[in-house]
C-alpha cells in the first residue's frame, strides 16, 4: 500500500490578510483518497494567531482535496480550522459560515507581481522601467522577461493536473504584473481552488527565489496600476432569467450595500480605488457596459441577451478572501426578489 503526502492547508488568524500555511503528514492509501478517508489533523495555533500557548491546539477539518503533481503520491488538502472539539468552527473560518450556493458561479480574476530585492520584477534597481503600454499580454523579453513566463506557465500546468479550473493567464498593465483566472460553481468551490492556486504559486516561486506580491497597489501613489481581484459572477436566476427590471433592482441593492462590499473587498482598497487607473472611486457606485471605470462592468452580451448572463464587479482587489467576497455578492443579490 503506498504512502501518500498530504499536504494540509489552511488560512490563519492574522489580520486583515489571512496567509496560507501548510503542513505534511504521511497516510497509506491503496489509491488517491477520498476527502472522506482524509483525517482531522492537529496544529499549534498559539504560532498562528489562533490561540494562546496554554491552550494551543486546533484543528484542521479537511474540506476538499486536489493531486498534487509535484511530489510523487502528493495532495493537497484545503481545510477548514476548527475549535478543539472538532466541530466547532474557529472564530478565523470565514468559510464555514459563509452563504453558498452552487447555482451561483464565480469566475476570479487574480492578478499579482513578482518581486525580485523588495522591488516589481523587472523593474531597474532605481527608478522606473518604460511606461505601461506594452506590458498587457505583451511578448518579448524586454516586455515579460524569461522567469516569469516560465513561472506562469508551470502554475497553469500544475493548477490542470490538480483539476483547479484554472482558465487562463495573462501578463498584466504593469511590468512584472500578471494574472491568472479560477472559475468555479458554488462559492465554496470557488473560493477553495482560487486559495489552493495562490498556495501553489506561492510555492512554486520559492525555487525561483522570487516572492509574490498580492498587495492591491505594492508601488503606492504612482503611475503604476494596483492588482485587483474582479469577481465575475451569476445565478440561476441571472443566467435564465433576468431582464431589465430585475437587473435594475439588483443595481439599487448593490449600490445601497457598496459599504457593505468594500469592507471584505480587501485591505488597503483607498489606495486602489482612485477613480483611476481603470477603477471607480472607492466613494461611488456605477455600473455600464464595457465600462473598466465602473464598479461593475456589463457585457454587451448581457444587454443585448435581455439583460441575462454574468456581470463583473470590479472593485475586488487582489489581497481580498474570496469566500467572503463570493458571500457578500450572495448576501446582496438575495434582497432583490425575483418574480
Amino acid at each position: 500500500m503506498p504512502k501518500y503526502k498530504l499536504e494540509y492547508l489552511w488560512l490563519d488568524g492574522y489580520k486583515p490578510v489571512p496567509n496560507l500555511r501548510g503542513k505534511t503528514q504521511i497516510k497509506h492509501f491503496d489509491r488517491f483518497p477520498t476527502l472522506e478517508e482524509l483525517p482531522l489533523w492537529g496544529f499549534d495555533g498559539s504560532s498562528t494567531q489562533q490561540a494562546e500557548g496554554r491552550s494551543s491546539d486546533c484543528v484542521l477539518k479537511p474540506v476538499s482535496v486536489f493531486p498534487d503533481s509535484t511530489r510523487t503520491n502528493g495532495a493537497l488538502v484545503m481545510c477548514e480550522v476548527m475549535m478543539p472539539d472538532g466541530v466547532t468552527p474557529h472564530p478565523s473560518n470565514a468559510r464555514a459560515t459563509i452563504l453558498d450556493d452552487e447555482g451561483a458561479w464565480f469566475g476570479f480574476e487574480q492578478e499579482y507581481f513578482f518581486y525580485k530585492n523588495g522591488r516589481p520584477l523587472g523593474f531597474p534597481e532605481s527608478g522606473f522601467p518604460a511606461p505601461q503600454g506594452p506590458y498587457y499580454t505583451g511578448v518579448g523579453y524586454k516586455n515579460v522577461g524569461e522567469i516569469a513566463r516560465q513561472i506562469v506557465e508551470e502554475h497553469l500546468d500544475i493548477c490542470l493536473e490538480a483539476g483547479i479550473n484554472h482558465e487562463g493567464i495573462n501578463a498584466e498593465v504593469a511590468k512584472g504584473q500578471w494574472e491568472f483566472q479560477v472559475f468555479g460553481k458554488g462559492s465554496r468551490k470557488a473560493a477553495d481552488e482560487m486559495w489552493v492556486a495562490r498556495y501553489i504559486l506561492l510555492r512554486l516561486a520559492e525555487k525561483y527565489g522570487i516572492d509574490i506580491e498580492f498587495h492591491c497597489k505594492p508601488l503606492g501613489n504612482t503611475d503604476w496600476n494596483g492588482s485587483g481581484m474582479h469577481a465575475n459572477f451569476s445565478t440561476a436566476y441571472l443566467r435564465e432569467v433576468g431582464g431589465k427590471a430585475y437587473f435594475e433592482q439588483l443595481m439599487s441593492a448593490f449600490e445601497k450595500a457598496k459599504d457593505a462590499h468594500i469592507a471584505v473587498y480587501g485591505p488597503d482598497n483607498h489606495l486602489r480605488l482612485t477613480g483611476l487607473h481603470e477603477t471607480a472611486s472607492i466613494n461611488t457606485f456605477s455600473w455600464g457596459v464595457a465600462d473598466r471605470g465602473a464598479s461593475i462592468r456589463v457585457p454587451h452580451s448581457f444587454v443585448k441577451n435581455d439583460y441575462r448572463g454574468y456581470l463583473e464587479d470590479r472593485r475586488p482587489n487582489s489581497q481580498g478572501d474570496p469566500y467572503q467576497i463570493a458571500s457578500q455578492i450572495l448576501k446582496t443579490i438575495s434582497t432583490v426578489p425575483t418574480r
